[in-house]
């Protein structure tokens, strides 16, 4: 088992999500991991990483790195902050009906990045499976879109319209406009950030092994004041 695999099973065997692994010049090697829905952690109840998660997390990592013999000169770990990376399937999956901002391999009606909620992939839609989803675009988009695989889109928009009874007239909402792809189109993509004032109050962190009085963090307060 390489150290990578290593990595990945201790941190998920803690009850984390490992969001991300990076080594960087100067022998910096950052871990980047994330609570998961359903899990109770010994650092505290909440939704999001504190900085107690990254201590507890990086002790774990400094034993293993010492046993696998890995070669580094600093080790960070810390939360994927508000604009968290989907990287893997998983993450797709865990994050349908959040708004995401995906950028493009090849530029689509002239455009990489589009925003919308993400979605599953229809039934129609080709190929679709773990690797076929779906944006709903903002109604302000004054263009429908989509795009399959191949970067070639479809002949036809797939758009929904509802009427609104409202007295003896009819209402007609805005046309549901979407973004069909598959992730080997996707060079990026993160969600985007929402502030809660009463929730989240910001990321913890980043927390080196090798600090010795690591910053302070506000706590996940559980929404209360």
């Amino acid at each position: 088992m390489s150290w990578q695999a290593a990595l990945e099973r201790t941190v998920t065997g803690m009850g984390y999500d490992l969001v991300d692994v990076e080594r960087s010049a100067g022998g910096l090697l950052r871990v980047t991991i994330d609570r998961l829905p359903g899990q109770v952690y010994p650092t505290g109840p909440g939704e999001y990483v504190l900085v107690e998660d990254c201590e507890l997390v990086t002790r774990q990592l400094q034993y293993l790195l010492e046993v696998e013999a890995v070669e580094y000169a600093r080790l960070e770990v810390s939360s994927p902050g508000l604009d968290r990376p989907l990287n893997k399937p998983a993450d797709w999956q865990r994050f349908v009906g959040a708004e995401v901002e995906i950028s493009l391999r090849e530029p689509f009606m002239n455009r990489r990045k589009w925003r919308g909620v993400l979605a599953a992939a229809a039934p129609e839609v080709a190929g679709a499976g773990e690797t076929a989803w779906r944006l709903e675009l903002p109604a302000e988009n004054d263009k429908p879109a989509r795009l399959r695989k191949g970067g070639k889109p479809a002949a036809k928009t797939a758009a929904r319209t509802a009427k609104v009874a409202k007295g003896d007239a009819a209402s007609v909402a805005p046309v549901q406009q979407v973004l069909d792809f598959s992730l080997d189109e996707v060079r990026e993509a993160r969600l985007v950030p929402v502030v809660d004032f009463k929730g989240r109050r910001g990321a913890a962190p980043a927390l080196d092994d090798d600090a010795a009085h690591p910053a302070e963090a506000e706590k996940e307060d559980g929404g209360q004041n």
